[in-house]
């Protein structure tokens, strides 16, 4: 189908839509009618970066200039109580009364990798420095072969870590992953963080084609950050009365998603993804040096890009896409997650570290006992003795 035709449907779909639409079909003007009303210029006021503008234009055209706007959606939370301390559905509720957070869901792309290399780091099957060929991988489903292709020419055809592999984001490693360990573990182990959308059983899920909410995946996530302990999001903590009568108390659900070690490893992984990876720009561009851990996503034809930070005290997911899938854009360098995501967390957290008033620490997550910076230094790391020649406690990832 051309890019002219598939407008075209965007902006008839979205005219049928609109309450205007609605509102003239229960009236029961006809189709000419209703066509011609469209096309007619009238007084409005619409949206801009600056402020309300008052203007005069054909409600038609007003659908096509609001499409030009990108879209976003931010939750934050504290990943050891689940209290979510930021929460911005969208760009502006007067004009896009649509919340990204609970209720969309959109292709989350790669930042579901993460739960794929979680149940490879399990009971040490695996381990950060492991390593795999970087070869293309086919696996069959329902009588068809799937093999994926990468995103880069990244060391194809050579060996890569773990680390490695989800820091430059590797569909062949992905692909490598879901064969061995099957999709049906990686759904149980999403399950057990929170993850409720539906979550076809095939090979392909392993590359994020899910649809899965913002509040989703931002409650998935902060489960690396709390040791493996999944705290559902909570937005109300109590409701009270106008006499202060407390009428109903909340307590997050909890529960033990994966191992400590487990967290702790993955953690390891995700920060390989900021400090050398799809998420380095956080470092250069926007000289944030305390320990991150994040995950960029970019999904299919470019049409939504992600970015999953974590630090020990808060974890923030960020969405950014048009308002409807089939907006996107022309080239992966413009619509990927690092470049439409990722700066706005970069932003986000630069303001709250120079707020003195939030005290958000700048440390380190938490090592477990007995496991030592030899799984992630894959210079000394051996897969048959990890962690004899454990470094000092003293060493940073």
């Amino acid at each position: 189908m051309s890019d002219k035709k598939q407008i075209n449907q965007l902006l008839v779909a979205s005219k049928k839509r609109s309450d205007r639409y609605r509102s003239m079909k229960k009236a029961g003007l006809s189709n000419d009618s209703i066509e011609l009303a469209f096309k007619t210029p009238i007084p409005m006021r619409v949206f801009s970066w600056k402020g309300e503008i008052d203007t005069v234009m054909s409600p038609m055209d007003s659908i096509k200039y609001h499409k030009w706007f990108l879209h976003a959606g931010l939750m934050s939370m504290e990943p050891q109580t689940g209290y979510v301390r930021a929460y911005v559905g969208g760009i502006n509720f007067r004009f896009f009364k649509y919340d990204h957070v609970v209720i969309a869901r959109r292709q989350v792309g790669s930042t579901f990798k993460p739960f794929v290399y979680t149940v490879a780091m399990q009971d040490g099957q695996m381990y950060p420095c492991s390593q795999v060929p970087n070869v293309q991988y086919s696996i069959e489903t329902n009588g068809k072969l799937w093999s994926p292709s990468n995103s880069s020419k990244y060391k194809e055809g050579q060996m890569v870590t773990l680390k490695e592999a989800l820091a430059n984001s590797i569909n062949w490693i992905s692909a490598y992953l879901i064969k061995r360990f099957s999709p049906e573990a990686v759904i149980k182990i999403a399950r057990k963080m929170g993850i409720f959308s539906p979550l076809p059983a095939v090979p392909s899920i392993c590359l994020g084609t899910p649809d899965i909410s913002l509040y989703e995946m931002t409650g998935a996530m902060s489960t690396y950050a709390n040791k493996g302990i999944f705290v559902q999001p909570l937005f109300v903590t109590r409701i009270e009365d106008k006499h202060g009568n407390v009428i109903a108390q909340f307590v997050p659900h909890q529960d033990e998603a994966m191992s400590e070690e487990t967290a702790y490893m993955m953690i390891g992984l995700m920060k390989g993804v900021v400090e050398s990876g799809t998420g380095s720009r956080l470092r250069g561009k926007y000289g944030l040096t305390n320990p991150i851990a994040g995950k960029t996503g970019t999904t299919q034809s470019n049409s939504d890009g992600w970015f999953m930070g974590l630090t020990p005290d808060l974890v923030t997911g960020v969405w950014v896409g048009g308002d409807d899938r089939t907006i996107r854009f022309r080239t992966t360098s413009l619509g990927q997650g690092a470049n439409m995501a990722l700066p706005i967390w970069a932003l986000y957290m630069k303001k709250i570290y120079a707020d003195s008033q939030l005290q958000l620490t700048r440390g380190d997550f938490e090592r477990p006992e007995g496991l030592k910076e030899d799984y992630f230094n894959c210079s000394t790391f051996d897969p048959k003795n990890p962690g004899e020649n454990a470094t000092d406690e003293n060493d940073k990832y």
